[in-house]
């Protein structure tokens, strides 16, 4: 009997892997399902070789067992089907985009490779009253200037900080790149557009130091995620800067407006209290400083290359958002490329390495070299 409950409290858990988080904690436990799935696939597989010859309820709880140890692998397998068309996608979508080597947008023994911490350096970019900015910089090895990544940390515009899922950090240095993961002014203190200023003075602060930091200052690109991404889009499209090259968006709100009439899951998050906090007021009162700080109202013809990147069970930022700006990017002529995650949730990026992650850093990477070569 025991064999039989953990055996169906794993196949609910699996569940995860399909369909949407109902609240936040079972949403942190999504990412789990979903990126480590190998992990619970072994521990699934034990359970149910426990008892495979025991009488009791042995063909129910085989079943369940199988099913669930299939369920808990059809990321792995979606993820596989979606990297055979990422080549061929980015390609048309960025005039022949590629990498310098030649490399597997997944692999199924990658699921099992450790990321490594690389050193990093923490200096002070921005100083306002009461409040002094810090990046961290990390730098790589190589002799001529490189182009510099800029990254913009999620937290709801109220929370989080610099060394927020580092792993791709770490991952983009050893490939070539500076990577300058920045702090901002947060809500409810400060409020939009104060963090695309700070967006703006990091770039002027790594240019002033370009020599001693390494950097080719014509060639920036700012990646953001969720609520960094909303910052991170905002900054490449209104900024007017040429040296920003590209913009990378993971899973962040580009339409605030619809994003305020839409609230989320109350059991996820208060998304219209979030909003207000950081915007200053509710639409009804300041529906001109929900236009100003919504991405895809700044979109031109002008407008930077975009790699959007987004789960479609997501609970926290809707992926209608990336919908929202696929289009409006695709009416303007502006080259993009949206990837589409059937099975990922927000954050799935935390591990690098697992399903989501590997193709979204295989996204990333090709993105950058395409567009800062």
């Amino acid at each position: 009997m025991i064999r039989l409950i953990l055996l169906i409290f794993f196949f609910l858990l699996s569940l995860l892997a399909v369909f949407k988080a109902p609240a936040y904690y079972i949403w942190l436990t999504a990412i789990v399902v979903t990126e480590y799935p190998l992990i619970l696939v072994a521990i699934t597989a034990l359970i149910t070789l426990s008892g495979i010859w025991i009488a009791p309820y042995r063909l129910t709880g085989n079943i369940i067992g199988i099913v669930t140890i299939v369920i808990y692998l059809s990321p792995v397998v979606r993820a596989y089907w979606v990297s055979k068309d990422v080549n061929e996608d980015m390609k048309r979508a960025f005039a022949n985009a590629s990498l310098p080597v030649n490399k597997s947008p997944f692999s199924f023994l990658s699921l099992f490779k450790a990321t490594h911490p690389v050193a990093f350096k923490t200096v002070t970019y921005a100083q306002y009253p009461g409040v002094s900015l810090t990046m961290d910089y990390y730098g790589n090895t190589f002799s001529a200037k490189q182009p510099c990544v800029i990254m913009v940390h999620g937290g709801s515009w109220s929370s989080g900080d610099s060394q927020q899922l580092p792993d791709l950090n770490w991952y983009l240095a050893g490939k070539g790149y500076q990577v300058a993961s920045i702090n901002y002014r947060m809500a409810p203190k400060y409020q939009t557009p104060a963090p695309v200023e700070d967006i703006e003075n990091a770039i002027k602060y790594l240019s002033a130091h370009a020599v001693e930091l390494n950097i080719d200052t014509t060639k920036f690109v700012l990646l953001g995620r969720s609520a960094g991404a909303q910052i991170a889009l905002l900054a490449a499209y209104t900024l007017q800067n040429p040296h920003i090259k590209g913009v990378i968006d993971f899973y962040g709100p580009a339409d605030m407006v619809w994003g305020y009439s839409i609230p989320s899951n109350p059991l996820i998050m208060d998304s219209r209290k979030v909003m207000r906090n950081y915007i200053g007021g509710t639409y009804e009162v300041v529906p001109q400083k929900f236009k100003a700080c919504s991405p895809l109202e700044f979109v031109n013809r002008q407008s930077v290359p975009t790699l959007i990147i987004h789960g479609e069970n997501d609970v926290l930022v809707s992926r209608e958002h990336s919908r929202r700006l696929d289009l409006r990017l695709e009416e303007y002529g502006i080259p993009h490329y949206w990837l589409k995650l059937p099975w990922a949730t927000h954050g799935f990026d935390f591990n690098l390495n697992g399903p989501g992650g590997q193709l979204s850093t295989y996204a990333v990477e090709t993105f950058l070299y395409t567009v800062t070569q």
